[in-house]
């Protein structure tokens, strides 16, 4: 069991599990650090990310789904997804997700990706839910949310950050961005987190309301650009350039998301 790859694991995992969207009760036990194999034992019980986990593994020859490279490749994309063929995730996903409606994932088979953008623009019901033309508020809220995005902090305050992000709309049609604006995330919980302060003008990854980890340009590049092709892939956004860039510690970082 890999403890690098257990808390990378739990810096991603832990604002939906604390929301109770996915995983076991006792989302705190994800910010002890040192309890990396607690931390295992839960990750287990995230059937969705557990079981991308095992295939991405399976597909690269790693004998431990909790690896840090392949728990990267999920939540923030690398060239280990290459190695995964789409029409055999779809199936190991209809294994899964059996009784599971709505979404696009099963007609996916030449598109499928093991990365959690997939997950959640393709298997979760709410891509689909904005095109039968349902009130678009809650299930952009949701895909906003659920996603893992980019922003640059500005301000930092305690255990919360200012950072500046861009935000998902619908028009109608497709999901566009809105330019960057700030918003307020947190890093730390009563005292508790699996990272270092962030510092003004470090782009970072976020969860729902949560700062995940400081990154490299490299790597906010690998999240914004995955993103960018399941949405088009999935055709929830036009096909075109990518706004992606260097990192810049001012408001209007291209890569922000």
């Amino acid at each position: 069991m890999s403890a690098e790859g257990a808390r990378r694991f739990a810096q991603y995992a832990y604002p939906p599990n604390e929301l109770g969207y996915c995983g076991p009760p006792g989302a705190r036990a994800l910010l002890d650090g040192a309890a990396t194999d607690d931390i295992a034992t839960r990750a287990r019980g995230f059937e969705g990310a557990w079981s991308y986990f095992e295939v991405l593994a399976e597909s690269a020859g790693i004998s431990d789904p909790l690896d840090v490279a392949v728990v990267d490749a999920y939540w923030v994309g690398s060239e280990l997804l290459e190695e995964v063929d789409p029409a055999h995730l779809v199936r190991r996903l209809e294994e899964r997700f059996r009784g599971q409606v709505g979404g696009s994932w099963r007609g996916a088979v030449t598109r499928a990706a093991a990365h959690h953008s997939f997950q959640v623009f393709e298997v979760y019901p709410w891509a689909a839910m904005l095109r039968s033309g349902r009130p678009p508020g809650p299930a952009v809220s949701v895909l906003d949310r659920c996603r893992i995005r980019v922003g640059v902090v500005v301000a930092v305050d305690g255990e919360e950050v200012d950072v500046v992000c861009r935000r998902l709309v619908w028009d109608g049609g497709v999901l566009a961005e809105t330019k960057p604006a700030a918003e307020r995330a947190r890093w730390s919980a009563g005292g508790s987190s699996l990272i270092e302060a962030p510092e003004v003008g470090d782009p970072v990854t976020l969860h729902w309301d949560w700062v995940c980890q400081v990154v490299s340009p490299e790597r906010a590049h690998h999240v914004t650009d995955r993103e960018s092709r399941t949405r088009e892939l999935a055709g929830l956004s036009p096909a075109g350039p990518r706004a992606l860039g260097r990192r810049t510690p001012g408001p209007h970082a291209g890569w922000c998301r």
